[in-house]
């Protein structure tokens, strides 16, 4: 099972209504909840089953930016970042930085961008949803790479409303 057929699952699960799915094949175990109770949406869980001899594993989809591996670093990280608001993605699909493969891109960093600008589109469902900008601002940082999956309520864009 590739990312791909794990992506059409999930959104068939959220279309469904269905609160808990599970599926275990021979290498692999996966579980998904919508409407978890604190509210935050789906929980995928997908875990490789072992061979004899290789250690168990346990893994879930990453929900925020990399984690820095200095505390300096990351210390330092939190006091400039602590005036940035985070523009996150509304709803799950796959993130892109333009319209059409042969367009430019929405915004660069360090583009000026008002409310009501166009961001980014996430193709959910065969269906292109434009990401506009509720805030006036920089874009100091773009989070995701193009053409990749997203989650809901991941952060997209890093924005200095300076």
């Amino acid at each position: 099972m590739d990312l791909k057929d794990i992506q059409n699952l999930i959104k068939f699960v959220a279309k469904s209504g269905a609160s808990e799915v599970k599926l275990e094949t021979d290498d692999i175990k996966i579980t998904i909840r919508t409407g978890s109770e604190d509210g935050r949406g789906e929980t995928t869980y997908i875990q490789q089953i072992p061979a004899m001899s290789q250690p168990q594993m346990q893994m879930q989809p990453q929900t925020g930016a990399p984690q820095q591996s200095a505390p300096s670093a990351e210390a330092a990280s939190d006091a400039a970042d602590s005036k940035l608001i985070t523009i996150k993605s509304p709803i799950i699909g796959t993130f892109y930085r333009k319209p059409s493969p042969d367009k430019p891109i929405f915004v660069e960093v360090g583009d000026h961008i008002n409310t009501g600008d166009v961001l980014c589109v996430i193709e959910a469902m065969k269906l292109f949803n434009e990401i506009e900008s509720e805030i006036s601002g920089k874009i100091v940082k773009v989070l995701v790479d193009d053409s990749s999956p997203v989650e809901f309520d991941q952060p997209l864009f890093l924005v200095d409303p300076s």
